[in-house]
């Protein structure tokens, strides 16, 4: 679960007075312990309120209020993002935290809404628009969604876990020439299709063309069959060699803050027939399947 965690302003932040030498480092050796624990998203500290405007609403009008603001123990002097695993772990780790103020200080631990928090009024069209946003945001463009039909794929499969990976790109050097050549292929595109994922991070990958139903498979190569599902696609426009970067930021980043369920399938890359392979650029894809 994420949480806000809010450090209300004091007399002294308001003032704008700077903190301690010692408070400063207090406050970064807490700030390490939360980062080496995976619990620190995002931190910053805020300028008092007489560097703030507020916009007040009334009806169609908006009136802009400079600061500062007269209340004080309501105002906000800054904040973390921390992802934890229950707010007893946030309140514990609150309880680390230095004293923010010289004159003594609060805490205050709110936590996110999430997609389940909003139950049907929170439609699928809505998930997934929520969902495209967090991506953009994160810098990995806007996906789309959609099926994929039948797909029937025939190519040569190889296990590879997070340590071996870096080996792919030979595995489809060694597959390349065969491209054209399957039996019943359909058109030039291309599929790196990942299945038996475990949580050590081993998976199985094959490097293969889409068939028509019914070939024969050729010596060497096996088949996966993926059947129809709905899909979320990400475009991966940088260099080729990129890509990892891309799936560790989908897989890490995205996938636990997206609010949709994701299936216990197959996922694949999509290379597509504007990819040039000399180049190593242009037309490739990551498809994740949804859960129905």
């Amino acid at each position: 679960m994420k949480v806000m965690v809010i450090v209300k302003a004091s007399l002294e932040s308001e003032a704008g007075e700077m903190p301690s030498e010692q408070l400063l480092t207090d406050m970064g050796n807490f700030n390490e312990e939360l980062v080496k624990a995976g619990i620190m998203e995002f931190g910053e500290g805020l300028h008092p309120s007489s560097r703030g405007k507020r916009i007040e609403f009334s009806g169609k009008n908006r009136v802009v209020v400079d600061g500062p603001f007269a209340e004080t123990k309501e105002l906000i002097a800054g904040f973390w993002i921390w992802n934890v695993q229950s707010m007893d772990e946030a309140v514990e780790w609150a309880k680390k935290c230095p004293n923010p103020h010289e004159s003594g200080g609060t805490l205050e631990l709110r936590t996110f809404f999430t997609a389940e928090d909003f139950g049907e009024e929170f439609t699928p069209e809505a998930r997934e628009q929520e969902a495209s946003l967090r991506a953009q945001m994160m810098g990995l463009g806007e996906p789309r969604f959609e099926e994929s039909g039948d797909l029937k794929i025939v190519g040569t499969q190889k296990s590879y876990t997070a340590e071996t990976r870096n080996q792919i790109p030979q595995h489809w050097q060694e597959f390349a020439p065969s491209i054209g050549h399957i039996p019943g292929q359909q058109g030039m595109i291309a599929y790196g299709v990942c299945t038996n994922a475990k949580p050590d991070c081993s998976f199985d990958y094959m490097a293969g063309v889409g068939v028509d139903p019914g070939n024969a498979i050729p010596d060497g190569c096996t088949t996966v069959d993926l059947p129809n599902r709905r899909y979320v696609v990400f475009e991966h426009t940088g260099h080729v060699s990129k890509l990892p970067e891309t799936i560790d930021k989908v897989w890490s980043k995205w996938v636990p803050e997206c609010g949709l369920k994701i299936a216990d399938a197959p996922c694949f890359e999509r290379y597509t027939e504007d990819y040039a392979p000399a180049a190593g650029q242009g037309g490739t894809e990551l498809w994740i399947p949804l859960a129905e």
